[in-house]
C-alpha cells in the first residue's frame, strides 16, 4: 500500500539475540554474585571483629589480655604465627615478647636468642608506627635476617597498638595459612582489633590498680596478730581468683583480761564497700563485747546480733567465736558457730577430727533464737584451723567433699610451722577460687 503524503513510516526496533541477552545477564549475575560473596565476607569479618573485642574486653588480667589479642587477630586473618611486643618507658626497646603458633622446639630455639632487640622489620614498626604489610621480609629494605631456629617467616602484617595517645607495642602476624600475602582486608581489620585492644589495655591496667587499691584497704581492716604467748597463732587472707571489689571475710585473736583468749573468724554476706564496711563495725563491736565481760561465746554472740539489729543495717553474717582457757594442766575450747563452717581440730598425732555441733542461725536472721554454746578439752600441740567457705567451695563438689579434702591436706601439712601451715592450705585450697578466704589457726602450748 502506498504510504500517504504527510504520513511518517515506522519501522519496528531490531530485537537482540537469544544468546547475548543470556551472556548479559549470566555477567549481571556473576557481578551480583560476587558482591554478595564480598558482602557475606565483610559481614564474617565485621562478626569476627566484633567477637574478638568481646573475648579481648573479659580477660581482667594482662598477661591474658596480651595473650588473647595476638590469638585474636590470628583468628581474624588467619595467620600461622602472631607475636606482640611490647615496649618499655624509653618507647624504643622491647620488654616483652608474647607469641603464638610456635612449636615447642622453635619456642625454645627462641628463648635461647633472648628477647627480641627491635631490630629490622620489628624496629621498623616501632620507629615507623604506621600499619605494615610486607609480602617479602628477606627483601625489605629494614631486613636483617632471623635468629638461630627461628622459623623462616616470608609475609608479615604488623599494626601498632596505642594506650592513651602513646604507642604501647606493636602487633605482628606472619604467614597466612592459605599461602596468600596479607591484603588491605586483613590490614583494616587488624587496625581496628588493635583500636579496641588498646581500650582493654587500659581498662585492665586501671581495673589492676582498683584491684590492689581495694586489696590494700581490705588488708587494712583485718589486723595484726597480738601476742596470744602461750599460744602460737598465724592467719593469711587471700582475695578471690577472679577480680572482685572489696570482701566481708575477717578474722581476730583478741586476749582477754582473764587470761583467756578469743579467737573469732567471719564473712559477711557480699562483695562491695558495704560487705567491707559492715565487717569493720562488726569487728569492732564484738571486740569491745568481748573486752567487757567473760561470757560463754553464745551469749557474747546474742548481744551481738541483737546490738547489731538495733544500731546497723548490716548484711547477713557467718561466724564462729571462741574462747580459748586454761582447764587444770591443759586447754579447753569453748565456741558458738553463727551459720559457719566448723573449726578443724589437728592433733600432734595428725588425727584430724571437725568440731562439728549445732551451729546456730547466722547473724542479722533472727535475734529471738537462742545461740547453742560447745566445749571440748585440747590435747598439747593441738591446733584448731578457723575458716572461711571461700577456702573450700566448688560448685562441682559438694561440700563434705570439700571438707574431707581440706582434712586430708591439712594432715600432710600438719609438721609444718604454722605461718607456712595455714601459707599450705591457702595455696593448696580445695575451692575454685572464686571467693575470697581467711584462715586463722592457733596452736597449743606443750604440757
Amino acid at each position: 500500500m502506498p504510504v500517504m503524503a504527510g504520513e511518517r513510516q515506522w519501522s519496528r526496533p531490531r530485537q537482540p539475540q537469544l544468546p547475548d541477552l543470556h551472556m548479559r545477564l549470566r555477567s549481571e549475575l556473576g557481578r551480583i554474585d560476587e558482591q554478595l560473596r564480598g558482602l557475606l565476607s565483610s559481614m564474617d569479618r565485621l562478626q569476627g571483629l566484633l567477637d574478638a573485642v568481646v573475648a579481648i574486653s573479659r580477660e581482667v588480667e594482662l598477661p591474658a589480655v596480651l595473650h588473647r589479642i595476638v590469638t585474636t587477630a590470628m583468628d581474624l586473618v588467619g595467620a600461622r604465627y602472631g607475636a606482640l611486643g611490647v615496649l618499655d618507658a624509653s618507647r624504643g626497646r622491647l620488654e616483652q615478647f608474647i607469641t603464638a603458633g610456635l612449636t615447642e622446639h622453635e619456642r625454645l630455639a627462641l628463648a635461647e636468642s633472648g628477647l627480641p632487640r627491635g631490630l629490622g622489620v620489628l624496629g621498623h614498626l616501632i620507629h615507623y608506627p604506621e600499619p605494615l604489610r610486607i609480602d617479602d621480609i628477606t627483601a625489605h629494605p629494614s631486613s636483617a635476617g632471623f635468629p638461630p631456629g627461628h622459623p623462616r617467616l616470608h609475609t608479615l602484617l604488623g599494626v601498632a597498638i596505642s594506650v592513651r595517645g602513646e604507642i604501647y607495642g606493636d602487633l605482628y602476624l606472619s604467614e597466612r595459612e592459605d599461602g596468600r600475602p596479607f591484603d588491605v582486608h586483613d590490614e583494616n581489620v587488624v587496625v581496628a582489633l588493635a583500636g579496641a585492644a588498646g581500650i582493654a589495655i587500659e581498662n585492665v591496667r586501671l581495673f589492676e590498680r582498683i584491684r590492689v587499691g581495694a586489696e590494700q584497704f581490705q588488708r587494712l581492716l583485718l589486723p595484726t596478730l597480738p601476742d596470744l604467748r602461750p599460744f602460737t597463732a598465724a592467719a593469711i587472707y587471700r582475695p578471690a581468683a577472679e577480680p572482685s571489689q572489696l570482701g566481708g571475710d575477717w578474722y581476730d585473736a583478741i586476749p582477754l583480761p582473764d587470761h583467756a583468749v578469743a579467737v573469732v573468724i567471719g564473712d559477711v554476706v557480699g562483695h562491695d564497700l558495704r560487705a567491707a564496711a559492715a565487717m569493720a563495725a562488726t569487728r569492732n563491736m564484738l571486740r569491745a563485747l568481748l573486752f567487757d565481760q567473760s561470757d560463754p561465746p553464745g551469749a557474747v554472740l546474742a548481744r551481738l546480733d541483737r546490738a547489731l539489729e538495733a544500731m546497723t543495717n548490716s548484711p547477713v553474717t557467718t561466724t564462729t567465736l571462741a574462747r580459748i582457757e586454761q582447764e587444770g594442766p591443759g586447754w579447753r575450747l569453748h565456741w558458738s558457730t553463727a551459720g559457719h563452717v566448723p573449726p578443724l581440730l589437728l592433733t600432734d598425732e595428725h588425727h584430724v577430727t571437725y568440731l562439728l555441733a549445732e551451729p546456730g542461725l547466722p547473724l542479722g536472721v533472727d535475734t529471738a533464737q537462742p545461740r547453742p554454746d560447745h566445749s571440748r578439752s585440747l590435747p598439747p600441740h593441738a591446733t584448731v584451723v578457723f575458716f572461711t567457705d571461700g577456702l573450700i567451695e566448688h560448685p562441682e563438689h559438694t561440700i563434705d567433699e570439700r571438707l574431707s579434702t581440706l582434712a586430708a591436706l591439712a594432715a600432710q601439712h600438719a609438721g609444718l610451722p604454722l605461718p607456712a601451715f595455714v601459707q599450705a592450705l591457702a595455696d593448696q585450697h580445695p575451692s575454685d577460687g572464686h571467693d575470697d578466704m581467711a584462715i586463722l589457726a592457733v596452736r597449743m602450748p606443750p604440757d
